[in-house]
């Protein structure tokens, strides 16, 4: 005869909530509601939430030779796709991201289907999790980082025409429905991508890739003016 199941404890990961309760096995791993604060979270143990927070705070903590991170970021809200989290990670570490914070129901390392398409970019990038992407931003801005959602809006900029900020934070959201309104609002500048074929839009962690590498790309230029008008 089988025993009694035993109850997983979990901890909702909103800062402003923290609440741990009991949870039949089988919630594991799935997307669901904190019962004390509505928080959207993915049900985890608290052991692995604990986990990830000693491995966060070393991933990034030690800068690799011959890295040079630059002022921008990445806020990546409500990624269903473990592999285009991924994805993200290994063009975060390609553009010279210095963090990615992840948001809402995205997947968090260590994963494997996150590893099998960031190939180790995940342990060289700086990230944390935030339950409310909305809170998460408000700290990014408050360290003095300026939001860029990419998404094709009314008020939307052509890519190839965005100023970018000194201290850029990319904005990405859901794959099917994209970035929420409350994010859209709370970013002043909008960008998009062209397209020229029969969709209306690219893979996430595509569209990503375009947006970070002209940022970056920006950034080093700004970066090097600088120090020539220093000379």
């Amino acid at each position: 005869m089988s025993g009694p199941v035993r109850a997983a404890r979990v901890r909702c990961p909103s800062e402003r909530c923290g609440r741990v309760f009991e949870l039949l096995p089988e919630w594991l791993g799935r997307n669901m509601y904190c019962p004390a604060c509505g928080v959207r979270m993915t049900a985890r143990p608290v052991e692995v939430e604990d986990c990830l927070e000693r491995r966060e705070s070393r991933i990034g903590a030690t800068p690799q030779a011959g890295v040079r991170r630059l002022p921008l970021a990445a806020l990546v809200d409500n990624l269903r796709s473990l592999w285009n989290v991924g994805s993200i990670f290994r063009t975060a570490d390609a553009c010279g991201l210095r963090e990615v914070i992840l948001a809402g129901i995205s997947g968090c390392p260590p994963r494997p289907e996150i590893s099998k398409t960031a190939l180790g970019a995940e342990e060289a990038v700086a990230w944390s999790y935030h339950a409310d992407a909305a809170e998460a931003l408000a700290r990014l801005c408050a360290e003095g980082y300026e939001p860029v959602a990419l998404e094709r809006t009314e008020r939307a900029v052509p890519i190839e025409a965005v100023r970018w900020p000194r201290r850029t934070c990319l904005v990405i959201g859901n794959e099917v429905a994209g970035v929420s309104a409350r994010l859209l609002e709370a970013c002043p500048l909008h960008a998009e991508i062209a397209m020229h074929g029969v969709k209306s839009s690219l893979n996430v962690a595509v569209a990503f890739g375009i947006a970070a590498h002209r940022a970056s790309a920006a950034l080093r230029a700004a970066e090097r003016a600088g120090e020539e008008d220093d000379r």
